[in-house]
């Protein structure tokens, strides 16, 4: 058979595939209506699996993409059921009820103290706030939980270092909602007490600004302190001559340190994210980034599966990381940001659906995001 023929042949199985295709979709529906009446679960993950292991038995050399296939497929057909039948009923009364616009917060707790980059995050945002400064993420999230401030702006991500752990960790546990985020340049400079930098003994910085300067300070032969914040190293800077601190030019100035190198990063993309977080969930008419937490089961192709609805109902990813869960061997949660907002039927069906199937499920919010430079 040359080219042409074969192609033919493929026209052929697929025109028989399409209607099959749909009239097992079709089923889905009688599926949906028949659970409903009998209160049964959308979800029936043993029965699942147990198909699953029944196709890949028959299909022979094609066994794991067979295993795909229907996957997708039984996803498909799970997310059909769960939007007829209107799933998710607690997530669409937490968004429903959710306002459009924060309550203005008398205080904003962050790290760091005066002149730090998460204070410039907060005094951008919130100017007239009154601002509560930390040295550990755990006492901001307890500052936030325990009501003593509305709202705090903690460090998400460095563009160049990679994501806070400690941050997403503490989303899951408190269980706190992502309202705003605001993505900043950040350009590290070494300031010191004096003016010549003979006197340095050692440099001090947050862990993730030393990361972004690896490169530059491994030049320098000294060694380095991580320290709570980079405010923190300017603070220490400022009251012993021989400590070098990576901190912004205004916790330099801040002060009264005298910069002896600028633009310390090791690439001029260097970028950080910063999320305000708030123990209630708001969404603007304008959100723009969808975030989720949520765990799958240790199954063969299960994330995949998950990653798939995302796809058929068109969204675009643009961000999934895997955290390990504490107390468990090898176990993960998923964080996952998609464009989107939760007022368009088709996202919150999604979420909806996901709600109702995946374990350790968390809708971290839906907000609006800003890049400066």
């Amino acid at each position: 058979m040359d080219l042409k023929d074969i192609r033919r042949e493929i026209d052929t199985i697929d025109s028989q595939l399409l209607p099959l295709f749909v009239q097992r979709m079709d089923c889905a529906k009688k599926m949906a209506e028949a659970k409903k009446r009998d209160g049964i679960p959308v979800h029936n993950a043993a029965r699942e699996e147990e198909i699953l292991d029944r196709i890949s038995a028959k299909a022979g050399l094609y066994s794991g993409a067979a295993r795909i296939v229907y996957r997708t497929i039984m996803s498909e057909s799970s997310a059909l059921q769960h939007r007829l039948l209107g799933s998710g009923g607690t997530l669409r009364k937490t968004i429903a009820a959710a306002p459009k616009v924060p309550a203005f917060p008398e205080s904003v707790a962050c790290l760091g103290g005066p002149g730090s980059y998460s204070h410039s995050v907060v005094s951008s945002l919130y100017p007239r706030a009154q601002v509560q400064f930390y040295n550990r993420f755990d006492d901001i999230f307890r500052c936030v939980e325990q009501g003593n401030a509305g709202l705090a702006v903690v460090p998400m991500e460095n563009s160049s270092a990679g994501s806070v752990s400690d941050v997403y960790s503490l989303l899951m546990q408190c269980r706190f909602y992502i309202v705003a985020a605001k993505t900043i340049r950040v350009h590290q400079c070494l300031a010191a007490k004096e003016s010549s930098p003979a006197s340095v003994r050692c440099i001090q910085s947050k862990k993730i600004a030393l990361q972004q300067c690896s490169r530059r300070l491994s030049a320098l032969h000294l060694p380095l302190q991580p320290v709570s914040s980079t405010s923190a190293a300017a603070k220490a800077a400022a009251e012993d001559a021989s400590i070098a601190a990576v901190c912004s030019e205004s916790a330099a100035h801040k002060y009264g340190l005298h910069i002896l190198e600028r633009d310390l990063q090791n690439t001029d993309n260097n970028a950080t994210r910063f999320a305000v977080i708030s123990r209630q969930l708001c969404i603007p008419d304008n959100a723009e980034k969808i975030s989720l937490c949520f765990n799958v089961a240790h199954t063969t192709g299960s994330l995949n599966a998950v990653l798939s609805r995302f796809a058929a109902a068109g969204m675009n990813l643009t961000k999934i990381e895997s955290r390990p869960i504490a107390g468990k061997d090898f176990e993960y949660d998923f964080y996952l940001d998609f464009t989107g907002n939760v007022r368009d039927p088709a996202v919150l069906e999604l979420l909806c659906s996901l709600q109702e199937e995946l374990p350790r499920f968390h809708f971290l919010g839906n907000y609006c995001e800003v890049h400066t430079e």
